[in-house]
């Protein structure tokens, strides 16, 4: 049994119905606790539980980013970062407030948890929070902008008795016009036979 506290928030969760049982009417008796049931909210994350899979998004998170940045009516783009984009802390543009920067990126690398596709265009912009440009800002917002478009998107998960282990990697050689620093990346997942067992999906 794997269990999680924050604060004043337990959660739990096992392969064993009657060892559940027996921690849920100890922790009952000696603390006073509400049964709030299966997860559906926590810190962000919003989880439907199904009878074979579990699907992990932040719509309502997204939607608070939005309105806090007053982006909510934004123009949508199809790519969180255009394609062949190279940023710069020369770029010799006007600074923008420091603290207002720091703070979208903070909250992007949190939207991470339920959207590794934004895993790259995040990393790229966290590159200059501590000398920001209008440049920047303007690369930082158009991952806003695709956000918007694709709120609904999140982590899907699907049992499956019949998986592989699957691993993609890229690097870019020399890449970063500052200092010639290369990237690198990679993910490892479980694919099944049948389909993907951990992708982004959708909510119907």
């Amino acid at each position: 049994m794997l269990i999680a506290l924050y604060v004043d928030d337990l959660m739990f969760m096992g392969n064993d119905a009657e060892l559940i049982k027996n921690f849920k009417r100890t922790m009952e008796k000696e603390f006073k606790m509400t049964n709030l049931g299966h997860m559906r909210y926590f810190l962000g994350l919003e989880v439907k539980q199904l009878e074979t899979s579990i699907f992990v998004s932040q719509e309502r998170y997204v939607e608070d980013i939005l309105r806090k940045f007053k982006m909510a009516s934004c123009n949508l783009v199809s790519t969180p970062i255009e394609p062949g984009t190279t940023l710069s802390k020369f770029d010799g543009g006007d600074h923008v407030d420091a603290n207002k920067y720091r703070s979208l990126v903070g909250s992007l690398r949190y939207l991470m948890s339920t959207r590794p596709n934004l895993l790259l265009s995040v990393g790229i912009v966290s590159r200059y929070k501590e000398e920001s440009s209008y440049t920047h800002w303007k690369a930082l917002k158009r991952i806003l902008r695709y956000v918007r478009g694709t709120t609904s998107l999140g982590l899907y998960y699907t049992r499956s008795n019949d998986y592989r282990l699957v691993g993609y990697s890229d690097n870019d050689w020399c890449g970063n016009v500052d200092d010639r620093k290369s990237t690198s990346g990679y993910v490892t997942t479980t694919k099944s036979i049948l389909d993907n067992t951990t992708k982004l999906w959708p909510k119907s």
